[in-house]
């Protein structure tokens, strides 16, 4: 059988705290972050190739 840990008493408060930081901080930025560097990508490739569709 595994032995438990002791409980700690902060140790909910700091993972909760954690969470809503990685949730409401962290994440959002990351998403942005990865919408504006696709966005740039497919901007540079029109930049190089030209607009889609028949000439």
């Amino acid at each position: 059988m595994m032995q438990s840990e002791p409980l700690d008493p902060g140790r909910k408060k700091r993972e909760t705290l954690t969470f809503l930081i990685l949730a409401v901080l962290i994440w959002p930025f990351i998403a942005v972050g990865v919408v504006a560097g696709w966005g740039f990508v497919v901007w540079m490739y029109y930049l190089f190739t030209g607009p889609p569709g028949p000439v």
